[in-house]
Parts: structure tokens; C-alpha cells; sequence
């Protein structure tokens, strides 16, 4: 019979071997790295009470990091590196949020609402007198609003400055009742500064500011020489209440239970978009939501405003900065800086 000579191992290319290990090394340091400034900036921004221990704590780790990935690169270089990441990761997830901080006067009052059928009787509504972004008069109120004359939400877009950042926040509009304007912001304290890096380190929680049109709206455009955005939405009546009634479940949760915002995770837009997905089909994630400065653009291409205008001009006629500005002084704020809207079709 003949003999079948032995099969040979087949040898890959040398150029593929060489791409293969290049892309494990690659992946290797990119990784490295990340968690090495990761848990620098979560040492830095831990809860430790002194500033300078946790800037050194921070640094020292960060050189600690460089050492055993890049000089030593020893077995046990790498154990004891590994053990000290454990601990950070540790003590990380010892850092919870809390009601009980010194906070910055205009998010001091957390809001609640109490249902019963119909009727809603929310405290803590801000209503505050300003005199400028820092001097004012603060003043908080109780409303009633009847879920049966909700009958609309409009979505706002604030720009600090024109670009792919901003901040969203909505209306709900009665047809017997001021809106009631809901805002999702973090909560500082009184010595902070927003950050948005520190803000993905549990620097600080959340917060549904529930205000007057004049107090949020106007603070922005009159205060804050910010560039503002109003757009009525096409939800109908009903989805205007089961929106509604989902920001105000979170509201009362959070009075009970706090979370930290975050800048990407648990932010202004990602939350109206978790709140309006709630009742819906869910769509794909979209970049938009985190470049809220585009979100106008999402909400149209998902026809949550009204495409039988383009959206150019939809754009034009929904800037309301001037109008705000204007109307600064009137009682009837709100319905004066919607006067030139255009009505979405149904």
C-alpha cells in the first residue's frame, strides 16, 4: 500500500505573525494606560478631605504605573500594581452619594411631587428674582397641576457658546397652568465649579431642578448671555403625561435615594432620552445625545419635532434668545417667547 508522507505544519505569514503581536502589544498599553490615568484621577478626585494628599497619592500612583509598565516590567512589579488598583477599585466603589452637603443655594431644595389621580402637588419649584447669575433673591413654591390639561412638551437647547455642547432640558405645557419647566443639572456644593472631567469622578450628585419658565429659562438668556433654543415637540397629550409622570417617579426617587451625575452616563439629555424611551419602542444610541449640542438634529431626524419645515429654518425660527430677553419683565413670559413658533403638524 502506498505510504502517506507526514503533513507538515502550515507556517503563517511572517508579516501576519509580526501585525498579530503588534495589535496584542498595542491593545496592551492602550489599556495600561487607561487604567493607570483612570485611577490617578479617581485617587485625586477620591474623598480624601486633603488636597494635597490626594494630588500626591495621585502622582505617585500615576509613576508607580510608569515604573512597573514601562521600566521594571517584572512579575512582581505587576502584582503589586494589580493589588493596588484592587484597593483604589475598592475604596472607589466605597464613595456613595449623599443629601447631606453644604449645596450652592439654586440647587438647595430638592422637589418632590405627591400624586393623587389626576392632581399633582409638586414642592420645591424654583422661582427665583435675579439680579445677576450670582445675586438673587431665592423664593420656592408649591404648585398644583391637573394631568388631565397637560397638553404638550417643548425642548429647550442652551449654548454657553455655539458648538457640539450644550444644555437640554424640557416644558410641560397646560392649557390652564404656567408650564412647568424641568431641568436636569448637577448639584454642587458651594465651593464647586462645575467640572466636566471631575463630573465622571462622583464630584457630583443629581439633581430635576423644577422651575418657573422665568427663573430657568430667563436666568439663561438674561444672566448668562446664553443662546437659547425653544422647540415644541409633536408628543401628543397622552405622551405628555406618561413623560411626565416618569420625570416625576425619578423626582421623588432621588429626594429618597441620590445618584451621582456623570458626565457621559447620567447627564441632562441622556436622561430625557431614558425618560422618553420608557414608554416607547427604544431606538439605536446616537452620538447626538452626547454632543447635545446636535441634539435638536436627532430629535428632528427621529420626527420628534415637526419636519414639514426644514430644518434649517425650523432652527431660525426657534432661537428665542432676543425674546426672552425682551419679555424679561412680563408676566407672560412663557407665552410671549413662544409667539413666533412654528405649530408642529400632528
Amino acid at each position: 500500500m502506498p505510504v502517506t508522507p507526514p503533513s507538515l505544519p502550515i507556517e503563517k505569514p511572517a508579516h501576519l505573525v509580526w501585525f498579530g503581536r503588534f495589535l496584542i502589544g498595542a491593545l496592551s498599553v492602550i489599556c495600561q494606560t487607561l487604567l493607570v490615568i483612570w485611577a490617578s484621577l479617581a485617587i485625586y478626585w477620591s474623598n480624601l478631605p486633603w488636597p494635597y494628599a490626594r494630588l500626591i497619592l495621585a502622582v505617585v500612583f500615576m509613576l508607580g504605573g510608569v515604573v512597573c509598565f514601562g521600566i521594571v516590567r517584572t512579575k512582581r512589579s505587576f502584582q503589586i500594581f494589580a493589588l493596588t488598583s484592587f484597593g483604589v477599585l475598592i475604596w472607589w466603589g466605597t464613595i456613595q452619594p449623599t443629601h447631606q452637603r453644604e449645596w450652592k443655594p439654586e440647587v438647595g431644595v430638592l422637589p418632590r411631587a405627591v400624586i393623587d389621580g389626576d392632581l399633582v402637588k409638586l414642592s420645591g419649584v424654583r422661582h427665583f428674582e435675579y439680579r445677576s447669575a450670582t445675586d438673587f433673591m431665592p423664593r420656592y413654591e408649591e404648585r398644583e397641576v391637573d394631568l388631565s390639561h397637560l397638553q404638550a412638551v417643548d425642548l429647550f437647547v442652551s449654548y454657553w457658546k455655539m458648538g457640539p455642547v450644550a444644555h437640554t432640558f424640557v416644558s410641560f405645557d397646560f392649557d390652564n397652568a404656567p408650564p412647568v419647566c424641568i431641568s436636569i443639572e448637577a448639584r454642587l456644593e458651594k465651593s464647586e465649579i462645575y467640572s466636566p472631567l471631575a463630573s465622571c469622578f462622583k464630584q457630583a450628585e443629581l439633581i430635576y431642578v423644577v422651575g418657573d419658565e422665568r427663573d430657568i429659562v430667563r436666568l439663561r438668556t438674561q444672566y448668562r448671555n446664553e443662546t437659547v433654543f425653544l422647540y415644541r415637540t409633536r408628543a401628543k397629550a397622552d405622551g405628555a403625561r406618561k413623560l411626565f409622570l416618569s420625570y416625576l417617579n425619578k423626582i421623588n426617587q432621588l429626594a429618597d435615594e441620590p445618584e451621582f451625575y456623570h458626565l457621559l452616563s447620567n447627564n441632562c439629555t441622556v436622561n430625557i432620552d431614558r425618560h422618553a424611551q420608557r414608554n416607547a419602542k427604544r431606538s439605536p444610541f446616537d452620538f447626538r445625545l452626547l454632543l447635545n449640542g446636535y441634539v435638536d438634529g436627532f430629535a428632528y431626524a427621529q420626527g420628534i419635532l415637526d419636519a414639514s419645515v426644514p430644518f434649517p429654518e425650523l432652527r431660525q425660527r426657534s432661537e428665542i434668545t432676543a425674546l426672552a430677553r425682551a419679555a424679561a419683565s412680563d408676566v407672560d413670559f412663557s407665552r410671549r417667547i413662544r409667539e413666533n413658533l412654528p405649530k408642529p403638524m400632528p
